[in-house]
């Protein structure tokens, strides 16, 4: 057990020194978790004899994988981009996969194998490539919307490769035709249940769970339900990775949606960062070394057919050859799901580990020279097309992306956004409470699902795009949490926060606050507003007493005389402060002294007011002499009041 804690506890050092060392390099950590994999597999520290468990582990991180490319699967996507996915996309696997596949073939492999191999080559990176053009701002390019659907239809097409290699292995003399039918009647009947399952009982799990308003039970159905998806599909024979992507696809247009991407993200990535090491540990570093040159020339062989395949696609559709060609570029490297099939073809015995490692060492490398082939794409398909290169712009924000953000949907969010809709500003909400989402939902309110302290959460409400929030919910520590998430993602972000009392205000603006509304205090202001117009006070001499009341934290807001209904709790954390007058006698200790001189503020209470022979003196200063017979009006919480009273009277 000693020996098995180690060899866990330095696999985890090596990823996690080797992720910050590729992210300061601008690589991806898929490449991280190969390399750790290399580092710690058989051919150098050998830390595991058994592999196994972690291949099993590994395993569920594609799961969780293909739940939420299920998650972001959109059929109203699809249908808008149907020209360029079913077009381009589908012109460029098909190619792509008969070209690697006929080249395999070449090479001595047999048909099952070479087609298996050529899907796996034609298969580009979804999160190197969209992460990259995103983070340019170059993602609603018409270049980069050819490379996006194109990586979509790439992901769809993952699934008929993870129903088909699993029968491919069951028996060496089935043909390719009837493994494919098999695949075929059996994913249809697992789609028809899987889908009756999440059409009509799925959303009645998740109403009766997001109503108890609990995340742990919130994340732990959302595992369950991956895990029994994935467990379905592989009692009938079928990959569980399938199961996973159909469970995700079943809720992709709930309102659950976004909060279920965040809750399992730490799972997958976890388990997909494990995965992929296990990946690095099937790595024979002799034939790295030994067959470099042909690694060398597959890599450029890879790099070339791909992009002038997909160029070929994206011409017998009329995209432009500068388009084509950027695209072609971008999309020349294996992806994420290409290790996926190889290492599901090597389990399977589809492939042989010298074909396996082959593949693993030339989309490893495709993979780091990924970040650089996209930041050239531009000038490269300049050249190839013999045109002009195109002058770059910023793409401007999406439709979808609001100006401003509402946390929280209750009565006072409700308020902001009917205003916000007479003065015809976008804006979109975040709530917790699913049956307001869903009546706000029907209603045609731009509203997301989900705990708006969830970094996701507000990623998926484009919080980096917004120039306003406003946080409506009156709970303190939870909005001092979303203050700091929202800080990191947009410092220049304005953020406005609604509470009930003014007490811890400041907490709130150190945490990045711009403006903090206490409702208490500003529904009194708008009471004392009226109440000085009816009784005849000029409009600005109001609008001014109304400025500084809020420019000095509505100091004569503070403070009320207890009485017999109000309800003083001395023994818990009472956060209202009262006023209590003390009478100064001959032979009490404050007589004749200063306040700063009894060093009132130090015991964190105020003099409120003095009053002297029918004059009242309000905040008098530090060098106020207080004298006998003065009337001290004192101001603080209900113990510290009690003690400087006594403190007054006798010095105790």
């Amino acid at each position: 057990m000693d020996q098995i804690f180690l060899s866990i506890l330095l696999l985890m050092l090596i990823a996690a020194f080797l992720v910050w060392q590729f992210k300061r390099l601008n690589l991806p950590p898929i490449l991280a978790y190969l390399c750790a994999g290399v580092l710690t597999g058989p051919q150098t520290l050998d830390l595991f004899s058994d592999t196994h468990q972690m291949h099993l582990a590994g395993e569920v991180g594609i799961v969780f994988l293909l739940f939420t490319l299920g998650l972001e699967f959109s059929l109203a996507k699809l249908i808008a981009m149907r020209r360029l996915v079913f077009g381009v996309g589908a012109g460029q696997m098909l190619l792509t996969t008969a070209v690697f596949a006929a080249l395999a073939m070449a090479m001595g492999q047999t048909l099952t194998s070479a087609i298996i191999i050529g899907g796996t080559l034609a298969l580009s990176s979804t999160a190197i490539v969209i992460k990259t053009i995103d983070e340019q701002g170059r993602l609603n390019t018409k270049r980069s919307q050819v490379a996006v659907s194109v990586l979509l239809f790439q992901d769809l097409a993952v699934v008929p490769f993870l129903i088909a290699i699993p029968l491919l292995a069951v028996s060496a003399e089935n043909t390719i035709a009837t493994a494919l039918a098999m695949a075929l009647l059996k994913g249809v009947l697992v789609v028809a249940v899987l889908l009756s399952v999440g059409k009509w009982l799925l959303p009645r799990i998740f109403n009766e769970i997001a109503k108890t308003r609990t995340d742990e039970l919130f994340v732990l159905c959302t595992l369950v339900i991956a895990l029994l998806a994935a467990g379905a599909t592989y009692a009938f024979g079928l990959s569980m990775a399938l199961g996973a992507f159909l469970a995700g696809m079943m809720l992709s247009e709930s309102q659950y949606r976004h909060q279920l991407e965040a809750d399992i993200r730490p799972f997958r990535d976890i388990l997909m960062g494990l995965f992929f090491i296990t990946v690095g540990m099937q790595l024979d570093i002799s034939i790295l070394l030994s067959q470099f040159h042909w690694i060398a020339l597959g890599l450029v062989l890879l790099v070339v057919v791909k992009a002038a395949l997909l160029r070929l696609a994206a011409a017998i559709y009329g995209t432009e050859p500068q388009d084509a060609w950027a695209a072609g570029i971008k999309l020349a490297q294996m992806g994420e799901f290409s290790f996926v099939l190889a290492a599901l073809a090597l389990e399977n015995r589809v492939i042989d580990e010298y074909t396996s490692s082959m593949i693993i060492c030339v989309g490893l490398i495709s993979m780091a020279i990924t970040p650089y082939m996209i930041n050239k794409s531009g000038a490269l398909a300049s050249k190839l097309s013999k045109a002009p290169k195109v002058g770059f712009e910023p793409e401007t924000p999406r439709d979808s992306t609001p100006e401003v953000l509402i946390l929280g949907f209750g009565r006072v969010g409700q308020s902001i956004s009917k205003i916000m809709k007479l003065e015809k500003l976008d804006y979109a909400v975040i709530d917790i409470d699913p049956i307001r989402v869903q009546e706000s939902r029907a209603a045609g309110e731009h509203i997301y699902f989900g705990d708006a302290a969830n970094k996701d959460i507000l990623l998926s409400a484009h919080i980096a795009q917004c120039k306003l929030v406003i946080i409506t919910f009156d709970n303190h520590n939870t909005s001092l949490k979303v203050i700091t998430r929202i800080a990191a993602i947009n410092p220049e972000i304005t953020i406005i926060v609604r509470t009930r009392k003014d007490y811890k205000m400041d907490d709130l603006y150190t945490a990045g606050a711009k403006q903090v509304v206490p409702e208490v205090q500003e529904g009194s202001l708008m009471l004392i507003s009226q109440v000085l117009h009816y009784a005849g006070v000029p409009m600005s001499r109001i609008l001014k007493r109304v400025r500084n009341e809020r420019k000095k934290g509505y100091v004569h807001m503070h403070g009320f005389y207890p009485g017999e209904t109000t309800q003083i709790s001395y023994g818990t954390k009472d956060k209202l402060e009262f006023l209590h007058a003390v009478v100064i006698s001959s032979d009490a200790f404050a007589a004749n002294k200063s306040i700063n001189e009894l060093d009132i503020l130090r015991r964190k209470v105020s003099v409120a007011s003095v009053r002297r022979d029918d004059e009242e003196i309000v905040s008098p200063a530090d060098d106020f002499v207080i004298r006998v017979n003065d009337v001290i009006v004192l101001s603080g919480k209900p113990r510290r009041v009690e003690r400087i009273e006594k403190f007054l009277l006798d010095g105790g």
